[in-house]
């Protein structure tokens, strides 16, 4: 991962303003996690022992607390998480454990209370032959996985029981333990409830870009032409899609070329309204690195952003905040490449800005976070801290939230072959002047799906 400021080429990109009124509902209160069991004889040390991809893997230790033995066959630990699809099939494994992995159990059980921040878990318990913690003891190590039985990629970051920056063993409430059937540590996951606050939150439930709700809902599918991009290409409002994906409908962005500026449709989906500034930005965006059709190779760039417009070149009231994936590279990289950046200018006398890479693939479902406040700019990428910029490239002004695919050029791949690449967004949300942690914006996604709510907005016009 690279961290520095640049003056990396700018992106010209149209101006995007309109003004709309959007109604919104009511919203709630996030909830506090009430306090762990009293008198708790056990206590759960957890760390994240990394995984990734296609399985998570909690790392788990039973501390005897109280002032007599207790016998491991009767303690269970529960680790909550969400299913990544409702038809998602997991299994269990112990990879290793002191007291031996054939002497733990582990099950993957179904939380059946609508709308609760978790509706699964893995349940560990342990034989016989585990025996017995002594006052003080504790169970040595359990490494423990979770996989879908497809091998799919599971997403970590709006799981309940999940600590992505817990590198070590520390004591964690998200993991309950029962004895003899009596919960004695820990506190599970209940239903949410939506922020407080002023907040626009949209599944994006639409039947396509001439849907008459997008423009009600403040939205645009953009048409015509200008930057970024190949110069002389179209944005191409159809290209904007909309279907029913696992459960939840999905919004599609494709791109598509034959080797020519003629042939070459973008894709761009924003708001109307420059409205939104501090507080939490938040989606659920499925990069790829390949094609849906035709051949690989284009320099193609996937984003999930915030922006206001350049009044003048150079102007010091510019702001923009990307996510940017680009799977073949450009502006001079070779190979995949992840971008955040914070701008604060550019023009003739150059770019200032401040950008985190890093060079991998990022293909698949991501849950991305943005947060502005008084002091910092903070990225996370599921669940995690990806990058902090300086307070040097806070927003001066309200700004748009878009999402965009687009090629930068056609050095990446010649010839007149048609390809055709696609970008997802799962939901959008914002809540203004807000710092939420990922967990809390995993809470109340689930908050507004559990309680029918496809779309509010009581963000108010500048």
């Amino acid at each position: 991962m690279t961290v520095r400021s640049s003056r990396r080429r700018p992106r010209v990109r149209a101006a995007l303003v309109a003004a709309v009124t959007a109604a919104g509902l009511g919203a709630g209160v996030l909830g506090a996690l009430p306090a762990a069991a009293a008198g708790e004889s056990l206590t759960v040390r957890y760390r994240n022992g990394g995984g990734g991809g296609a399985q998570v893997s909690p790392w788990l230790k039973v501390v005897n607390t109280g002032s007599a033995p207790v016998a491991l066959e009767q303690v269970k630990l529960r680790y909550y998480f969400r299913s990544d699809s409702p038809l998602a099939a997991y299994r269990f494994a112990c990879d290793w454990a002191v007291r031996g992995c054939a002497n733990v159990t582990g099950t993957i059980g179904t939380i059946q209370e609508s709308g609760a921040a978790a509706d699964r878990y893995l349940e560990i318990g342990f034989t016989a032959g585990a025996g017995t913690l002594a006052p003080g003891a504790d169970s040595g190590d359990l490494q423990l996985r979770v996989h879908r039985t497809d091998w799919q990629s599971m997403q970590q970051g709006d799981d309940y029981s999940f600590g992505a920056t817990q590198s070590g063993y520390a004591d964690w409430a998200k993991v309950t333990a029962h004895v003899a059937g009596v919960q004695v540590w820990g506190t599970a996951p209940t239903r949410p409830t939506v922020p407080a606050g002023q907040v626009l939150f949209d599944d994006l439930d639409y039947s396509g870009h001439t849907d008459p709700a997008l423009a009600a809902h403040g939205w645009n599918a953009r048409s015509g032409g200008g930057g970024p991009g190949v110069a002389g290409a179209t944005w191409a409002p159809e290209n904007v899609t909309f279907a029913e994906q696992d459960g939840n409908s999905v919004m599609t962005l494709r791109t598509s070329t034959a080797g020519t500026a003629e042939s070459t449709r973008q894709s761009e989906f924003h708001s109307q309204a420059m409205k939104f500034r501090d507080g939490t930005y938040a989606a659920r965006v499925r990069f790829a690195d390949a094609p849906v059709t035709g051949p690989d190779g284009d320099h193609l760039v996937q984003s999930f952003f915030t922006i206001n417009d350049l009044k003048a070149p150079n102007a010091d009231d510019y702001a923009e905040y990307d996510f940017e994936y680009l799977p073949n590279g450009g502006w001079g990289e070779t190979s995949n490449i992840f971008f955040t950046t914070s701008w604060e200018t550019y023009g003739p006398e150059g770019s200032v800005n401040q950008y985190t890479t890093s060079r991998t693939s990022f293909a698949g479902w991501h849950d991305l976070v943005l947060t502005i406040d008084g002091s910092a700019i903070v990225y996370y990428v599921d669940g995690a801290e990806f990058s902090r910029h300086d307070a040097r490239y806070l927003p001066e002004r309200p700004m748009v939230i878009a999402f965009n695919q687009w090629l930068t050029d056609l050095a990446g791949r010649t010839g007149t072959e048609a390809r055709a690449y696609e970008e997802q967004v799962d939901y959008v949300l914002h809540v203004k002047d807000q710092v939420l942690t990922p967990a809390q914006v995993g809470t109340a996604v689930a908050a507004y799906r559990a309680a029918g709510t496809s779309f509010t907005d009581t963000v108010p016009a500048p």
